[in-house]
């Protein structure tokens, strides 16, 4: 009885620590000064192979799509669309029955923000993406950023 215990008990602990692990995608955040107060503010991620992230533009009916979302600041304005500077790849995946576009190893999302002339502020916000590989995909995160202007 001892070992049919013990034994339970080590595999729930090996698949709490192998599920925990899984996070192959990480993100770093930066704002690159262009002018006096305009700014690019740059999402880089980097994905672990095999995996891949998804496009902001993945048609409905696919995968979760990347998704950045900025609170509001008075003090700043977006110009433009987020840009993507990667890699992107485009196949017909057979499990969502769309065209998807995704990125392997890296992308950036780039976004062209003007700050009000003479202050100092951040921008902060979500990215919420989610990671699949050739066989499963794992359920769709949020990461909180914040980022000194």
């Amino acid at each position: 009885m001892k070992k049919i215990i013990i034994t339970t008990l080590g595999l729930c602990i090996g698949f709490t620590s192998f599920a925990q692990s899984k996070n192959p995608a990480s993100f770093t955040f930066q704002a690159n000064k262009k002018t006096a107060d305009t700014y690019e503010v740059v999402i880089t991620a980097k994905i672990e192979n095999p995996w891949h992230i998804y496009s902001q533009n993945t048609p409905k009916g696919g995968p979760v799509p990347t998704k950045i979302s900025f609170k509001p600041n008075p003090l700043v304005k977006a110009v433009g669309a987020i840009a993507e500077k990667g890699k992107q790849e485009k196949i017909f995946d057979k499990t969502f029955n769309v065209n998807v576009l995704y990125y392997s190893n890296s992308v950036q999302f780039v976004q062209t923000v003007k700050v009000k002339a003479g202050t100092k502020t951040n921008i902060s916000g979500t990215i919420e993406y989610m990671v699949c590989d050739d066989e499963m995909c794992l359920p769709p995160k949020k990461v909180p950023f914040e980022i000194k202007l």
